[in-house]
């Protein structure tokens, strides 16, 4: 996959871009004298002060987002990462309004993330009831220990120990932000890797196919 995703933070001078997504250098301006427009003689006059604005500049696009008290108040999306292309329509569906309301409501973001993990959970055959055994089913299918490890430190955020084998999660932007990227990692994993695998083996010439099949079954 692509480098990992670094998500807008104030106090970064490098992350991705809300508008194009690129990992990119910020340039951070301060905006504390605010301007507005007079319609009648069509100059610009001073607005009041307001000592907390800021501004960033993406060094990829040149688009520039606004802050204020070190939160990003536009663009309002684009906190996460996006989903990764070969996530399934009706996951995409989840992930994205996932992403549409975590400046709001990180707790709804994280709990419609679990419901995309579960459907993941489904997409790959499991029951996508106990996110325990699912975990333990897809470890045993080539999920990679670091994958099940993360998926593991999410399950257990929060009160598991009273709900064993949910995924039971706090309402911090954090985990939210973690769980986005699993999804990702999941997908790329469990579907993409395995879809390239398949295609170049059967760019193989059917005699040398064939011979691989009959060694194997000898095996």
């Amino acid at each position: 996959m692509a480098m990992e995703y670094v998500p807008p933070k104030h106090d970064l001078d490098r992350f991705n871009c809300p508008f194009c997504n690129a990992y990119a250098h910020q340039q951070w301006f301060g905006a504390s004298l605010a301007k507005y427009h007079n319609r009648q003689n069509g100059a610009f006059q001073h607005g009041e002060i307001i000592p907390d604005l800021e501004v960033k500049q993406c060094a990829s696009c040149s688009k520039i987002s606004i802050w204020y008290e070190k939160e990003m108040v536009f663009p309002v999306l684009s906190f996460a990462p996006r989903p990764h292309p070969d996530t399934p329509d009706d996951i995409t569906v989840d992930y994205n309004e996932a992403r549409e309301v975590l400046a709001r409501s990180s707790r709804s973001s994280a709990a419609l993330l679990r419901l995309a993990i579960q459907k993941l959970f489904k997409h790959l055959g499991m029951p996508g009831k106990n996110i325990d055994n699912d975990i333990g089913a897809l470890v045993k299918q080539g999920l990679p220990l670091r994958i099940q490890q993360a998926l593991d430190s999410v399950r257990v955020f929060g009160n598991n120990a009273v709900h064993p084998g949910e995924l039971d999660l706090c309402d911090e932007q954090e985990t939210a932000l973690t769980l986005f990227r699993l999804v990702n990692f999941i997908v790329e994993e469990m579907i993409t890797r395995p879809r390239e695998i398949e295609e170049i083996y059967n760019r193989l010439p059917e005699g040398a196919r064939r011979h691989i099949e009959q060694r194997d079954q000898v095996s």
